[in-house]
């Protein structure tokens, strides 16, 4: 027999709750996947020292689904992401994001692409102080060829589909944490993008806010058919995504370790203690 295709994630169910990734055989009629990452490896120099962000990693997922990458800091999670954003590139391996390899663009066309394509979501909000809500949501149409007008109008729609349509005129410091937040995913949402991309969007909430978050990016999956892949810490995360891909040293974790990440991830979402050794 020959080899399998390597196809998208399947989901098998993990102990309390949540999922983990494994990789299946692709059937006849799957869609392609939205991501695909072919033997990726990020090598970093610091002095004589090599770091290997990334060691060898592939992975693939389909779209309209909601996914996290998790694991302990300096796992790889964020150089992950960053990759698949077009906000770095491998050092060895393919990067396929939306039907384009992305290794392969001159840094222009790579800007072009990402404009069109992703949304970014990050920890600390990123908005502008002089600047409303409504403002801070148009700023990524400037890349656009649409109107004033236009970019203000979709801003508008923006905010009111994360609650907000009546924050228009308001400016990040008259907002709470959790509305600075909805902000910065509407400005994600407002291109219509391919790939919502957030890097710890609940790390610097409280428990409320964060939930609320993660309820809201869920909703951008269910009701909208967006692809999100967030970097978290956050147990509470198994709760709302699709998928959960676990990183350790830079190398994606499968079968029984995979599963016992998933566990420890999911005893310390419950409050309780793992029974891993």
């Amino acid at each position: 027999m020959g080899a399998k295709q390597l196809g998208k994630p399947g989901l098998v169910p993990c102990l309390a709750y949540g999922y983990i990734a494994v990789v299946m055989p692709v059937a006849s009629g799957d869609p392609q996947p939205l991501v695909r990452i072919v033997r990726v490896s990020r090598v970093y120099r610091r002095g004589v020292d090599e770091v290997r962000a990334l060691d060898d990693v592939s992975l693939e997922i389909p779209p309209g689904q909601f996914v996290a990458f998790m694991g302990p800091s300096g796992s790889g999670k964020s150089t992950l992401m960053n990759l698949l954003a077009g906000l770095d590139r491998p050092t060895t391996g393919e990067v396929w994001v939306a039907g384009r390899r992305l290794d392969v663009l001159d840094e222009d066309a790579l800007a072009r692409w990402r404009a069109r394509h992703v949304g970014l979501i990050f920890q600390f909000f990123n908005l502008i102080p002089v600047l409303s809500a409504r403002d801070n949501v148009a700023l990524p149409l400037l890349l656009t060829r649409l109107d004033k007008r236009e970019r203000l109008r979709r801003a508008e729609i923006a905010l009111r589909i994360v609650g907000l349509g009546h924050r228009l005129h308001h400016y990040p410091r008259t907002l709470s944490g959790g509305e600075q937040q909805r902000v910065a995913i509407a400005r994600a949402l407002v291109t219509d993008p391919d790939l919502i991309v957030a890097d710890e969007p609940t790390g610097d909430l409280d428990a409320r806010n964060a939930e609320a978050t993660l309820r809201l990016l869920r909703h951008l999956r269910t009701d909208f058919g967006k692809t999100v892949i967030m970097v978290t810490h956050d147990p509470r995360a198994l709760r709302f995504v699709d998928l959960a891909f676990h990183l350790d040293k830079g190398q994606l974790l499968e079968g029984a370790e995979a599963a016992r990440a998933q566990e420890a991830v999911a005893m310390a979402a419950s409050g309780g203690v793992s029974r891993g050794g």
